[in-house]
């Protein structure tokens, strides 16, 4: 049997390509949007892509089920609960998909989502028992899915059906199966999820306590209060999922853009999304433009700044740049993308175009105003989280997701200084401010991690 784990860094999804060479058919599960890594797969190994599993609806992430279907003609699986309208074969409880000495059964286990299936996977060419399992958002490593995310309607069912797929369906499973998820470190459908790719079923019972409660209560109390944030993106990614994904082909053509060209489509309302390091840009930066550059986990704070639907524009440093970024976008479904400035910020200020700035203040000019009581608002934009591990004396703790949803409830002509931990989500919320009509905007170059290598000290 051939396996393989293919993971997308800093969403942290998790998909899989299982086969049989002697039969030459493989499965892919769980697919990303960009499929080129399952075609090359297909012709280096020989084995053609007949089934595409889908093991829910996905929130984070959109699937590349009609792109493979497109490029194979494969069929699309989901479950017979799952509510998507575009054609496609239905999965029950205790069905089997066997070719060759691969076997795949499917066991309905809701909770996550009310459509969520896991996969036993059997490699009969080395027993008839299973040797691993796919769970889904089911049950990850460290952690398990949340069950939020089909709305607040259904929760209460939701965290029940939670209990009863991870306490009664997989407790009927042998410790020594393999637990392969459908996300890893950095995703947002579960909390705390290790960075580590795959577990054992008895591993995880012994070392998760959310898995060891004697009581249904007991596990409702603990898992129906706070949950992750939940991005701007994940309702268009399910909607989008649900309905059907548009092949890439059909996304705005690419464009390279003069600043005439740019400023023209700017100007019709486009949401100019730069992508340079915090320091070039608070130095200077298109107005209203919005900084998330480029870092691990980057698409998850676009889904939280960006609305989906919105015409975009980028601001990179080169060709290649650009291309990250496209790729990056299409994987949560942000498919108007019209185009990057040419020439950069360089072009553009040479062409006499408006500019604006964040003045970024350092960790010692900071801690000259605070001495004279000569500054603003110091806000620090940390989870409650980090915020308890340390933070800056007087500062004010108003965390990201809060400001983007509600701007802050302060003059737009006060002094703000904005506080996280190395400046990155700083400027992301400077430069959402700065859009919003503040005029007085700084962001802490460096963050608390300048702070302290300056050698001042948090207040605990």
């Amino acid at each position: 049997m051939y396996f393989k784990q293919i993971t997308v860094p800093g969403l942290g999804c998790n998909s899989y390509v299982i086969g049989c060479p002697g039969a030459r058919q493989m499965v892919v599960v769980d697919p990303k949007r960009d499929v080129q890594d399952y075609m090359d797969i297909s012709r280096d190994e020989g084995m053609g892509i007949t089934h595409i599993i889908e093991t829910h609806v996905h929130a984070d992430h959109v699937s590349g089920n009609q792109e493979l279907k497109s490029r194979t003609g494969a069929d699309i699986y989901y479950s017979e609960h799952a509510p998507v309208t575009f054609d496609h074969k239905k999965l029950k409880e205790g069905d089997v998909i066997e070719f060759g000495m691969v076997k795949l059964e499917i066991l309905y286990t809701p909770g996550h989502t009310p459509n969520s299936i896991s996969i036993l996977v059997t490699d009969k060419a080395r027993a008839d028992e299973p040797w691993m399992i796919l769970t889904g958002d089911l049950l990850f490593v460290g952690s398990i899915g949340r069950p939020d995310l089909a709305g607040e309607e259904i929760l209460e069912d939701q965290v029940r059906n939670l209990y009863d797929s991870l306490y009664e369906k997989l407790q009927r499973l042998p410790d020594y199966l393999e637990v392969y998820p459908a996300h890893g470190q950095g995703s947002l459908c579960g909390k705390g999820l290790s960075a580590k790719s795959s577990t054992t079923l008895g591993y995880e019972r012994r070392t998760q306590p959310v898995l060891k409660f004697s009581s249904f209560d007991e596990f409702h109390d603990q898992i129906a209060g706070a949950f992750p944030v939940r991005p701007k993106s994940f309702t268009h990614i399910i909607n989008t999922n649900t309905q059907g994904v548009p092949l890439l082909e059909r996304c705005p053509l690419e464009q390279t853009l003069n600043p005439d060209q740019f400023d023209r489509i700017r100007q019709q309302g486009a949401t100019v999304i730069d992508t340079r390091d915090t320091a070039s840009f608070g130095g200077f930066h298109i107005p209203g433009a919005i900084n998330i550059g480029f870092e691990k986990q980057m698409a998850n704070w676009i889904g939280m700044v960006i609305e989906p639907k919105d015409n975009l524009l980028l601001v990179v440093d080169d060709r290649e740049k650009y291309d990250q970024m496209t790729l990056e976008l299409h994987r949560i479904g942000y498919d108007n993308v019209f185009g990057y400035l040419s020439g950069g910020m360089s072009a553009w200020i040479g062409h006499g175009m408006p500019i604006d700035s964040l003045s970024p203040i350092s960790a010692q000019d900071l801690k000259m105003q605070l001495d004279n009581q000569a500054y603003g608002h110091l806000v620090d934009v940390r989870t409650p989280e980090e915020r308890g591990q340390g933070y800056i004396a007087n500062s004010t703790h108003v965390p990201m997701t809060d400001i983007l949803s509600n701007s802050l409830d302060l003059s737009k002509e006060e002094e703000i200084i904005t506080v996280c931990g190395t400046g990155y989500r700083a400027n992301i919320v400077a430069s959402r401010l700065k859009q919003d009509g503040f005029t007085h905007v700084h962001s802490l170059a460096g963050g608390l991690m300048a702070w302290q290598n300056a050698g001042y000290t948090l207040t605990a």
